[in-house]
């Protein structure tokens, strides 16, 4: 039996600075090799295989093998909301150089959480969904309504929740630059995916932070009547 939960082994795992590195160069969703997680942490590969085993076995990684290559992602999209979460509330870290600023105006404005829309952009449109009352907030989800289901049906989105689904269908997530929620679950994975098909977003080279395109400026407007800021 449980009591309540163990919050003080999870905090130990994320506040070594070499783990949440791991940690926040995952949080798109993706998987990556050791040596790359090394690389972006600045440890050496030692290092970083010690530093995987633990997050590894205290759940918050899962290790795939792919021939004789592992790779590492979250175990789960809770991960990177309880990410999310914490960075809401840490001190914004110094900005040290002009490519740092841009690349964090480009994060705060439009990037992925896991595999939804956040930022400026993905808060927005998640305000416009409320405005439009294609969906309505109930308690810590969204609930989509008729008129959106039929909407976002016919944009190419995927509205059929799945019943016996771990995941949620439609998750408040608390975005850290713009402290308000954007649509996560299962309905902002696939509305996000059908954004990049139609390339009104663009992934960057690297990073989780994403470009939005001339043609997504003009179709948000068209489509949910959304004039995004520049």
């Amino acid at each position: 039996m449980y009591s309540s939960p163990n919050l003080v082994e999870i905090a130990a795992l994320i506040g070594d600075p070499s783990r949440i590195a791991i940690l926040i160069n995952l949080i798109d969703g993706k998987a990556l090799p050791a040596s790359e997680l090394a690389r972006c942490a600045r440890i050496t590969p030692q290092t970083a295989s010690s530093h995987l085993a633990k997050l590894v076995e205290g759940q918050l990684l899962v290790c795939e093998s792919y021939g004789r290559h592992k790779y590492y992602r979250l175990a789960s999209p809770d991960v990177a909301h309880a990410l999310e979460a914490l960075s809401v509330i840490a001190n914004p870290a110094p900005v040290r150089s002009l490519r740092e600023s841009d690349q964090l105006k480009q994060l705060q404005y439009c990037r992925t959480c896991y595999d939804h829309l956040a930022g400026t952009v993905g808060v927005a449109l998640t305000e416009r969904l409320l405005a439009l009352e294609y969906m309505e907030e109930s308690g810590r989800d969204f609930v989509l309504r008729p008129e959106g289901k039929r909407h976002l049906h016919d944009f190419g989105v995927n509205v059929e929740e799945k019943p016996k689904s771990r995941r949620h269908f439609a998750r408040q997530c608390l975005d850290w630059s713009e402290r308000r929620h954007h649509l996560a679950g299962s309905l902002g994975a696939s509305l996000t995916d059908r954004l990049f098909a139609l390339k009104w977003i663009e992934r960057q080279s690297a990073g989780r932070a994403a470009r939005l395109t001339a043609a997504g400026r003009e179709g948000f407007a068209a489509e949910f009547g959304l004039v995004l800021p520049s």
